[in-house]
């Protein structure tokens, strides 16, 4: 049997882990929105790290707003992406990613926030896997097939679980 330990020990003793939140956008023919940073050579689903204090669906809608310009409604939590330590980033990270629902004439809507993006371009699916990296690419199926079931999916690692 475990010793009783003060909460304060308990909790520090537990793992840390960052979190991010994106959305998954379309339009109407069924492309993606992806998002190309300037801070890395791969591009991405539109979204970013959860602050401190903050829910994720508000981080999502948060960073749509400030990369892109957009008011969007953020809809259902498609899916949930643990991802092991890796790299620089010393900690685990939680992805998730929510239905941002289909933007129509969107390409008149965006106003590009040039500090952190250098491009955005609607995709097909299968263009999305070309153009993120290998351990992310899933989540665009993962997350489109989770709005169609809607039902949440869950990737390991950027591999699907269920």
């Amino acid at each position: 049997m475990a010793e009783w330990e003060p909460p304060e020990i308990f909790y520090a003793k537990l793992p840390a882990f960052h979190a991010a939140a994106a959305v998954l956008i379309t339009d109407p023919t069924g492309r993606v929105l992806l998002v190309k940073p300037n801070y890395r050579d791969h591009w991405a689903l539109p979204g970013g790290y959860v602050e401190a204090d903050e829910f994720p669906h508000d981080a999502a809608r948060r960073e749509i707003s400030e990369e892109l310009g957009l008011d969007v409604t953020i809809g259902a939590l498609l899916l949930v992406d643990w991802a092991p330590a890796a790299g620089a980033r010393p900690r685990a990270m939680v992805n998730l990613v929510f239905d941002g629902g289909e933007l129509e004439a969107a390409e008149h809507a965006i106003r590009l926030r040039t500090e952190e993006l250098d491009s955005y371009a609607f995709v097909s699916p299968a263009e999305a896997a070309r153009l993120l990296p290998a351990a992310v690419a899933q989540r665009v199926p993962a997350g489109l097939k989770a709005r169609r079931d809607r039902a949440v999916s869950y990737l390991a690692g950027g591999r699907p679980r269920n």
